[in-house]
């Protein structure tokens, strides 16, 4: 008698990812059932999705925006810290490289009869404001305590980019009131004016406005104002005209975002209006030059 070995059972397929076929995967997405290999998955609150079920996600769920318009940043403000960043790697260079190099070429005042601070070169306006005074290391550590406390607060209100908008327009801004309220000198008159004071003043204008529009308690912000406003009166070698000039740049910003009608083209009214004082500024720094 004869025994016939029975013939082996085909083995089940193994699961591919449908991104990778050449790659097995036993993990399964668990929005669409398909299997993911370790480069799909994405972790989601229970297992795993796979990247495509995960895009998909993103592209029907609307985005969540704050009620100026921006996006919501979670996390800590990057665009703060980013500007720290910058002012602290500009102040060490300030110490490096020999000489006043970096105070000579980005340093601003209103001097015209010679291009050395800022007369034909309208770009030292802003990068003015990432300077600090070499002799007064106080300078750049009270701006930037204050530049960390104002854009944790006004940062995730704004958004990113309209955070930075009003950052840097403010900048600008205090340049701007100094050329605008500073004597005509001739050469050799004043120094290079430096410092990121205009932009503070400028998040101090912004964050006032936003407080108002809110509906919150403006008492502290305005006595914090005036204690500054003082103090540059006060305190020799202090702008007091770039910091005005931030200050009003930097509610007129704020009032753009805030009032600007909320809906599908709001964010065309925001971008409209920062452009318009933006060329506000270009216009008095023009008239101002032409006098």
């Amino acid at each position: 008698m004869s025994y016939g070995i029975p013939a082996a059972e085909p083995s089940a397929q193994v699961p591919v990812c449908p991104r990778h076929p050449d790659r097995p995967s036993y993990v399964r997405c668990q929005r669409c059932g398909r299997p993911a290999c370790p480069e799909c998955q994405r972790a989601a609150a229970v297992g795993f999705q796979c990247v495509d079920c995960v895009n998909e996600t993103k592209r029907t769920t609307p985005e969540v925006r704050t009620i100026y318009g921006g996006a919501v940043a979670t996390g800590s403000p990057k665009v703060t810290f980013g500007i720290i960043a910058a002012c602290a790697l500009v102040y060490v260079l300030q110490w490096i490289i020999p000489g006043d190099a970096v105070f000579r070429n980005f340093a601003f005042a209103s001097v015209y009869a010679t291009p050395e601070y800022g007369a034909f070169e309208p770009w030292r306006m802003l990068t003015a404001a990432f300077l600090h005074s070499q002799g007064f290391i106080l300078h750049v550590v009270l701006n930037m305590y204050m530049l960390w406390i104002f854009g944790q607060a006004l940062e995730p209100l704004l958004g990113r980019i309209r955070f930075l908008a009003v950052y840097l327009i403010s900048a600008i801004g205090g340049s701007v009131g100094y050329l605008a309220l500073t004597p005509i000198l001739p050469p050799g008159g004043p120094v290079g004016v430096v410092g990121a004071s205009g932009a503070i003043f400028g998040l101090f204008g912004a964050m006032l406005l936003v407080q108002r529009h809110r509906g919150g308690d403006t008492r502290q912000l305005w006595i914090l104002i005036a204690i500054n406003g003082v103090i540059g009166f006060m305190v020799p070698q202090i702008a007091w005209q770039a910091h005005l000039g931030g200050l009003i740049t930097g509610a007129l910003c704020a009032a753009v975002l805030a009032y600007a009608p909320r809906g599908p083209r709001q964010r065309l009214v925001q971008a409209a209006g920062l452009a318009a004082v933006l060329l506000l500024l270009i216009a008095v720094s023009w008239v101002r030059i032409s006098l």
